[in-house]
């Protein structure tokens, strides 16, 4: 399980009574989607998880979309989630892989070690004719310690300094239609584009027909179709720093060390007209 980040559903269900253990429903859609993430998890989800609301969990004095709250902040929203040091955490969502990378990635950069992701997601797990259950869940508080990796995340400045010296490379998680301004944006008032030099590695282009993540070997050959040098540093984006960590997960396991996550995303880039935006 420690070795590749991945759970399988097997694994999960035999390890749900386990006390150390905590699943959590990260799901969560694009804001055209017409879908709650909240309402479908008190209708249905795995036995046991508990609502990971990465909207909720957030910075709220951030004018961009579920942007990485304080370390104080996450430690006390986890603290009241039940959700403490030690705990093994395995993160799953409705899509198979969209959000649930995001929720392992906060973690990770809060200094947490044992966060795993559910392959294949919920869709594999109702696929297999597992257990959901409906309504809302709760744990007895519990205490959660914070250790905040400044070197894992990237802002507006780091950006457009490594743009300028091509000191990083720039994976962008969108679809294509959207990287080359084909198709609007989700979110209104943004500029259609991508950043100057960056790669375009769409996210759902990271799992197999059945909803897996990809085997290493395969995801490598992904990175170096689109170009890129997994020797060199790699900051990843997406539309607002949810699926770039898809990109950020897919890195993790072909063993890149260096590379960090831009949290502002095109949400904050496309949003601004200081920043250099092109479409070839």
């Amino acid at each position: 399980m420690t070795e590749n980040l991945l759970v399988s559903t097997e694994w999960l269900a035999e390890h749900l009574d386990a006390p150390d253990l905590v699943v959590l429903d990260a799901s969560m859609y694009l804001p055209n989607a017409g879908r709650d993430a909240n309402a479908e998890y008190r209708a249905e989800h795995i036995p046991g998880a508990i609502r990971f609301d990465i909207d909720d969990i957030s910075d709220p004095n951030s004018d961009l979309p579920h942007t990485l709250p304080a370390p104080h902040v996450f430690s006390s929203k986890m603290r009241k989630l039940g959700i403490g040091d030690g705990q093994t955490v395995v993160v799953y969502d409705s899509a198979g892989f969209y959000s649930a990378p995001r929720a392992w990635w906060m973690f990770k950069v809060m200094g947490a070690e044992q966060v795993f992701i559910l392959n294949g997601g919920l869709p594999k797990w109702k696929a297999e004719g597992r257990p959901v259950e409906d309504g809302t869940l709760t744990r007895p508080e519990r205490h959660f310690t914070a250790r905040f990796n400044h070197g894992a995340v990237a802002d507006l400045d780091d950006v457009k300094q490594m743009i300028k010296d091509k000191s990083r490379q720039i994976l962008d998680a969108r679809p294509a239609a959207r990287f080359k301004a084909e198709v609007p944006e989700p979110r209104a008032g943004l500029r259609g584009g991508h950043m100057p030099g960056a790669f375009n590695t769409p996210s759902t282009g990271f799992t197999a027909e059945d909803g897996t993540f990809l085997a290493p070997d395969r995801l490598k050959e992904i990175f170096s179709d689109a170009g890129v040098d997994l020797e060199k540093p790699v900051t990843t984006s997406c539309g607002s720093g949810v699926t770039a960590a898809v990109i950020s997960l897919a890195l993790t396991l072909v063993g890149h060390k260096d590379h960090t996550l831009y949290d502002g995303s095109w949400t904050e880039w496309g949003g601004r007209d200081d920043t250099e935006v092109v479409t070839d």
